[in-house]
C-alpha cells in the first residue's frame, strides 16, 4: 500500500482543521489534527496521531453555527485549547523531514494553516514541502457530489470511518479513502502539487507558490494531470 508514495517520501502526514469560518486571513483552527503515516516491516502504519483543541486569540469566539457543527464551544477552547505558539511547535515537528503533506480540500487547510504558522510559528516549514489533495484525486474518479462523506460513502466505508467535522474524525476517514483509491487506481503520485478548482469560481484565496492549479469540471472526461 501506497507503495508508489514511500518510493519519494519517508512520510506521510494527513491533516485537518476546524476553524471559526471561511477566511483564512480573518478566521481561525480552532482543532488541529494529524496523523503520520509510515512504512513498518513493509507496510503503512500509523505511526503517530495528533489531535489538539486550539486557543482563540484574545477577544476571539466560537460562531454558534461552527459550535454546532464541530461542538467545539469557547468554553471549550478556554478550557482545553493549546497555544499557538505551541501547536506551531508540534505542527513543525510533525511536518520536519521528507514528508508529504495530504488532506481532503487540501488549499482550504493548508491556507489555515499558513496564517497559524505566519502569526505564531514559522511558515517557512511549508515550503519545500509536496503537496496533495485528496478532494481533487476525488473529482477525478467519483461524479458530483465531493464531499467527504459522499467518499465515504462511495468506497463502502460507511460504519468504519464518519465525517463528523471534528478534525480527528475526519484525518481517520481521509486515510480510509485514500487506501481505496490507491486499490481502485494507482497514479495518486501524478495529483502531488497538483490541486484542482471549481471553474466557474476559480481559486479561493491566495494560491499556493508551488502548487499548480488546473479548472477541474465536476465530471472530467481524464484525469486531471493529462488536461492541457
Amino acid at each position: 500500500m501506497f507503495a508508489s508514495l514511500f518510493e519519494k517520501y519517508d512520510r506521510l502526514v494527513l491533516f485537518d482543521t476546524e476553524t471559526t469560518g471561511l477566511i483564512y486571513s480573518r478566521d481561525e483552527i480552532i482543532e488541529f489534527a494529524a496523523v503520520v503515516v509510515e512504512p513498518v516491516d513493509g507496510e503503512p502504519k500509523i505511526t503517530r496521531e495528533y489531535d489538539e483543541l486550539v486557543a482563540l486569540s484574545p477577544g476571539g469566539f466560537v460562531p454558534p453555527k461552527i459550535q454546532q457543527l464541530t461542538g467545539i464551544s469557547t468554553q471549550d477552547l478556554r478550557e482545553k485549547g493549546l497555544s499557538k505558539a505551541r501547536v506551531c511547535r508540534d505542527i513543525a515537528e510533525l511536518m520536519a523531514g521528507n514528508t508529504l503533506l495530504l488532506a481532503y480540500n487540501a488549499h482550504f487547510d493548508l491556507s489555515f494553516l499558513f496564517y497559524l504558522l505566519l502569526r505564531s510559528g514559522d511558515p517557512a516549514i511549508l515550503k519545500g514541502k509536496d503537496k496533495l489533495d485528496l478532494l481533487t484525486v476525488y473529482k477525478d474518479r467519483r461524479p458530483y457530489p465531493h464531499k467527504l462523506c459522499s467518499a465515504i460513502e462511495a468506497y463502502g466505508l460507511s460504519g468504519k470511518v464518519v465525517n463528523s467535522h471534528r478534525a480527528v474524525d475526519d484525518v481517520i476517514a481521509t486515510v480510509a479513502v485514500m487506501e481505496e483509491m490507491e486499490k481502485e487506481k494507482d497514479d495518486l503520485l501524478r495529483y502531488v502539487n497538483l490541486f484542482g478548482y471549481n471553474p466557474k469560481y476559480g481559486v479561493e484565496g491566495k494560491p499556493i507558490s508551488s502548487v499548480t492549479y488546473k479548472p477541474q469540471p465536476y465530471d472530467p472526461v481524464a484525469p486531471l494531470y493529462e488536461i492541457n
